[in-house]
């Protein structure tokens, strides 16, 4: 059995995309998974099965949203174990207690790749934010008073690019990685 993490894009923001966590947790039950768990209410699922295919699963997942909540929502899946791995690879400048930058990692969903995202974006805003490619993430980091102004920060959203990668504050990965 494997254990892995499903991050879901854009559920239950300003009213939109509505999925209650109990429901999502028993799709996941049907789908054959065991030890579901759901932390808060953005869509982040840790749970058990004897899929190894993450793709595969990511797929299963999306159709079982879109037949039970009517949403055609993008999933990201990857594995705990992989999870920890990335977060073990991260700069000395992310993930630390330094109250004015906020931290976040942004997960490319396949097959859309870093490389590409980075590319569409462009160049960080110097001062502002840091970003660094680890695998198929975006360790991401920016300013909190200044990040309206961030690069980054205006383009994550737009239209041809944040339908291809959801992001996770650091605080919330390390609760889900130790889940």
């Amino acid at each position: 059995m494997n254990r892995y993490i499903s991050l879901l894009r854009g559920i239950n923001i300003s009213g939109k995309n509505k999925i209650s966590m109990a429901e999502l947790k028993s799709g996941f039950l049907e789908l054959g998974c065991t030890d579901v768990f759901t932390y808060l209410n953005s869509g982040n699922i840790v749970f058990t099965t004897d899929e190894s295919v993450e793709t595969a699963l990511a797929d299963k997942i999306k159709a079982m949203i879109q037949e039970r909540f009517e949403l055609d929502i993008p999933v990201f899946v990857i594995s705990q174990e992989e999870l920890k791995d990335l977060l073990s690879q991260a700069p000395a400048w992310w993930g630390t207690n330094d109250k004015e930058i906020y931290d976040n990692l942004i997960f490319v969903i396949p097959p859309a790749n870093a490389e590409t995202i980075a590319e569409k974006i462009g160049e960080p805003t110097k001062e502002l934010e840091r970003i660094l490619i680890c695998k198929n993430a975006v360790f991401w980091s920016f300013d909190r008073k200044k990040y309206a102004k961030a690069n980054w920060w205006k383009k994550t959203a737009s239209a041809g690019i944040g339908e291809m990668l959801t992001i996770r504050t650091v605080g919330t990965l390390k609760k889900i990685a130790a889940m």
